[in-house]
């Protein structure tokens, strides 16, 4: 089991925080500027609207605000994770990520 946890810090830890390279291709870290959803691991890319560009940032956890992904470039609010989906339980409340 040591032995198993030392090889994967190994293969690991020497990547930690840098962009996942998905074929030719790089894929951006949340916080990264993006033009396209496809840019960004989380899948997400936000617009800001306080300076005009747009972001990689997480997709939406558990009752958190959302929307469903876009076919657009960019979101204004992120989807949900995998495993939520996006709805509403009151028509007068924002959509939320909740577990179907």
């Amino acid at each position: 089991m040591v032995t198993a946890f030392a090889f994967l810090a190994g293969v690991l830890l020497p990547c930690w925080g840098e962009p996942l390279h998905i074929g030719s291709s790089v894929m951006k870290i949340n916080g990264a500027k993006c033009s396209h959803h496809s840019n960004c691991q989380s899948d997400c890319c936000l617009i800001n609207l306080d300076n005009g560009g747009s972001y990689c940032a997480p997709k939406a956890g558990y009752t958190m605000v959302c929307l469903p992904q876009t076919k657009g470039a960019t979101n204004i609010v992120c989807p949900c994770r995998p495993g939520l989906s996006c709805i509403t339980k009151d028509l007068m409340c924002p959509r939320r990520c909740h577990i179907l």
